[in-house]
């Protein structure tokens, strides 16, 4: 797949190793190219920088992995978005995010042309998305909107990361459940001290 990675901190830049790693094309949309200076993700096989414009036309995939007050923002900057598929890896934290919106999926959803966003890659720290796999068990992705299509991309970007499986939590009306499960894992890890190595397994009895 080309994929476009608006967001290169922690998230993006993760998730550019693992998707390069599996032979994807990797974009990396950078406000200004010349400042840009992360050369252990740009001289990554199958990457490229350039201007955010230019990585979403170049791309068919779109995360959107920045801050999550900037989401509306940086939506609005994308460019043509049609025919594309956004995913939504931010998290609205103590209330920091898009005015008037619950959820920075919602936010993109208004200020792009596209229906097809999908929330995933939200729920998680990005040590998991470097490495999901915790003795011989991989942790578990999960993912939400109305985009059929966007969601078969987004499970096979979750399996080519190395997740054991990505479940569907339902349509874009589970976009506000789906970050009130990311500010769960950032409870424990963060606030209740369990630290950034724990992580999610949807276990079924036979």
């Amino acid at each position: 797949m080309r994929i476009a990675i608006i967001g290169t901190g922690n998230v993006g830049s993760a998730l550019a190793k693992k998707w390069s790693a599996a032979g994807h094309d990797i974009h990396l949309g950078v406000r200004d190219i010349a400042s840009f200076d992360q050369p252990e993700i740009s001289k990554l096989p199958n990457v490229q920088v350039q201007t955010v414009q230019e990585a979403v036309k170049d791309s068919d995939v779109i995360l959107l992995a920045t801050p999550a007050p900037a989401a509306a923002d940086v939506a609005g900057s994308l460019g043509d978005t049609n025919g594309k598929v956004i995913i939504d890896a931010m998290n609205i934290v103590k209330g920091n995010g898009p005015e008037g919106f619950n959820n920075t999926s919602d936010a993109i959803l208004a200020h792009t042309r596209t229906r097809d966003v999908v929330k995933c890659f939200n729920t998680t720290g990005f040590d998991n998305m470097l490495e999901p796999v915790y003795g011989d068990t991989a942790l578990d992705m999960w993912m939400a909107g109305d985009s059929v299509i966007g969601k078969d991309i987004a499970r096979q970007l979750a399996l080519d990361a190395g997740f054991a499986n990505c479940y569907d939590a339902g349509g874009n009306d589970a976009f506000y459940l789906m970050e009130q499960f990311a500010n769960f894992w950032i409870h424990l890890a963060i606030f209740r001290k369990e630290g950034r190595q724990i992580g999610f397994k949807l276990l079924r009895r036979q």
